[in-house]
């Protein structure tokens, strides 16, 4: 037998939820906002593959849930990606079954993930909120509630400025230089060694590498160009006047995007979330100047969306305990 349920002094517990492309993130709370319990699993996207979003969710809520009862859980708030997919009655049913198999009894809120970026970020109920990872969508909320979104179109539509766009700009790019007969510079030869395709690049004939590096990107699946996103980061590092040109691109796309929910007259909080919006990258931090030029109101940072899940979890069963002392200590956890 397993250890005994913790049971604290005040034992009520909400719990969030954060399903996305790339991870899955769990967190259960007390009523001050002290972390209880943590869980984390592959990500799953649950409009293209909803038996693997739910499974995934599944074992990081069991993760979160484990040495705690279950059964004192008095909200849960998931924010998700494709959320729309909940309305179809097989997805709806396997996510509501791993609900019932990890003994929780509250009926869980579905929000989106710019709603729990948003809530990560700022206590506030109206503002912006951009998400840049491996793909790129920003939103305008109202009492905490989306009312007008922007791009999320997924990599082939849009995602302007995401991870998506830099890999695909990092390829395009490298396939110029090889039909040029440039020079290669660090990016190029990062993309080269990255697809396996530097042999080929160093050999005879026209173009050499160029089939190799269309081939491998056209018959492998899309998120292999948002694998090569981190090369880019990298050359500009470098000193790559190609990687440093995409770099600014991205960041002047991610800022478009933000301009097309926003009004120019608002003073609200902008929140960024995802990687690329963080002030380590550099699209991240050319992003912020290029926001904080066209824009009032505070930037914020948003590093956990499971984080924000939970805090309106707390909000929604006793918003007095959903204070902002308590959003910065999950913020800060």
């Amino acid at each position: 037998m397993g250890p005994d349920p913790i049971t604290p002094a005040d034992d009520r517990m909400v719990l969030g939820g954060d399903v996305g492309g790339t991870s899955t993130r769990v967190l259960t709370i007390g009523w001050d906002g002290s972390p209880l319990g943590r869980g984390s699993a592959g990500g799953g996207n649950p409009v293209s593959h909803p038996d693997t979003a739910a499974a995934a969710f599944g074992h990081a809520l069991r993760e979160a849930l484990a040495g705690l009862d279950p059964a004192r859980v008095r909200a849960a708030v998931v924010g998700m990606a494709g959320g729309s997919a909940l309305q179809q009655p097989t997805v709806r049913d396997a996510f509501a079954r791993v609900w019932r198999e990890a003994g929780v009894r509250c009926a869980p809120t579905y929000v989106t993930d710019l709603e729990v970026a948003f809530a990560a970020g700022t206590a506030e109920a109206d503002g912006t909120v951009l998400i840049a990872g491996t793909g790129a969508v920003a939103g305008s909320l109202r009492q905490r509630h989306l009312v007008r979104i922007a791009d999320g179109h997924g990599w082939l539509l849009g995602d302007d400025g995401s991870g998506f766009w830099l890999g695909r700009e990092a390829a395009r790019a490298t396939l110029r230089t090889l039909d040029a007969g440039e020079r290669l510079g660090p990016l190029a030869k990062s993309v080269l060694r990255e697809l396996n395709a530097w042999g080929a690049a160093q050999g005879p004939g026209p173009n050499p590498g160029r089939l190799r590096v269309i081939h491998r990107l056209n018959t492998g699946p899309p998120v292999l160009l948002a694998e090569l996103a981190p090369l880019v980061t990298a050359a500009h590092a470098a000193g790559d006047p190609v990687a440093q040109r995409i770099v600014e691109e991205a960041a002047r796309l991610l800022a478009v995007t933000v301009g097309r929910v926003r009004r120019t007259d608002e003073r609200t909080p902008i929140v960024l979330a995802g990687g690329l919006a963080a002030r380590s990258s550099p699209v991240g931090a050319r992003l912020r100047s290029l926001v904080a030029e066209a824009h009032s109101g505070p930037v914020c940072s948003a590093s956990d969306g499971a984080a924000g899940a939970a805090w309106l979890a707390l909000s929604a069963a006793d918003a007095g305990a959903a204070t902002e002392e308590a959003r910065l200590r999950l913020a800060l956890t």
